[in-house]
């Protein structure tokens, strides 16, 4: 039975960079995130006794070989769960460009994994689905409930998964995602965080990442905008720091992220409540408030070196949607 899904990407106000163990993708310390409404991937499958091999392909663009495995190994994991042998066909499409910091293996993932499930008819309980999005793409986890997401880092595979902390409906923030690079970066996400515990900065950020996080929802709990966007741009700059100090030290940024980062203080220096984080690549994720979205479009078109302009709102998670790809 074909099934289609939709996941969004997700922005990560707390993030982690670092896992503890590297097969089942458990990450070092909690997270925090929100999903995406206008990043996002649509993924179709199906799984036929006709089927003599996996095929996987990405409209609009091509998967390399190790992307291509993941995916199986995907399929696999949906398989052996669902006690079936048959071969898929996967096609699947973004929103936004693919390997360039903007977590699009997280919402590739959350798409497969609940595509995946419902073209066999396995229904699997939505903490269940984040296990197993998370066992593609660690982030994947956060794509699959709704809303703002806390990813719990747990200490196997059963107590790392995902929960909704809020809805999407929770709360107006926008989230402008400025492309300034849409090239796969050299160094990806897993590669890069393969040689996290040679940063001495590491111990650190692990100790001050629970006491933000705690922050953080307090200021989620009364709508403190100033203040979550001041943990946000704190912890953001903390763990690109660890990237920065590890060895060989990873520099994702380019000289128009670094551009954006100035033109954010400024901004707020003259009274526009904006704030910025950044993942693993040189794009720019600025954070408002819904009041003020037009006021920083504007200000966005004054940079220079920007190639493409996402907004987001906050978003449900992965689901279900009728129009498949094939």
């Amino acid at each position: 039975m074909k099934q289609t899904a939709k996941a969004p990407a997700n922005i990560a106000f707390i993030k982690y960079w670092g896992k503890s163990d590297a097969a089942l993708r458990l990450p070092l310390n909690d997270s925090l995130s929100m999903n995406m409404s206008g990043a996002y991937t649509v993924t179709t499958v199906e799984f036929s006794v006709d089927f003599h091999k996996d095929e996987v392909a990405l409209l609009g663009g091509e998967f390399s070989d190790h992307e291509v495995f993941r995916v199986i190994e995907g399929l696999n994991r949906i398989r052996g769960r669902a006690g079936v042998k048959h071969y898929a066909r996967v096609v699947t499409k973004n929103t936004f460009p693919k390997g360039a910091g903007s977590a699009a293996s997280a919402s590739g993932f959350a798409a497969l994994t609940l595509a995946g499930f419902a073209s066999l008819g396995s229904r699997i309980p939505e903490k269940e689905l984040t296990i197993f999005a998370r066992l593609g793409s660690g982030s994947a986890c956060r794509s699959i409930p709704d809303g703002f997401v806390v990813w719990e880092k747990g200490n196997d595979n059963e107590t790392s998964y995902a929960r909704s902390l809020f809805p999407s409906t929770y709360w107006d923030i926008r989230d402008v995602l400025v492309i300034v690079d849409k090239r796969m970066k050299k160094v990806s996400t897993t590669e890069g965080m393969e040689t996290v515990t040679t940063s001495p900065h590491l111990s650190s950020r692990l100790a001050a990442v629970p006491p933000r996080m705690a922050a953080i929802q307090q200021a989620m709990n009364e709508k403190n905008f100033v203040r979550f966007g001041e943990i946000t741009e704190e912890d953001c700059l903390d763990m690109h720091r660890v990237m920065q100090t590890q060895n060989p030290p990873l520099f994702y940024w380019n000289e128009a992220t670094e551009r954006i980062m100035s033109a954010v203080k400024s901004w707020r220096n003259a009274s526009l409540p904006v704030y910025f984080t950044i993942d693993a690549g040189p794009n720019v994720h600025l954070l408002c408030e819904g009041k003020d979205e037009a006021r920083l479009l504007e200000m966005i078109k004054t940079l220079r070196g920007v190639e493409e302009v996402i907004l987001n709102k906050p978003a449900e998670g992965a689901k279900i949607i009728s129009e498949h790809l094939f």
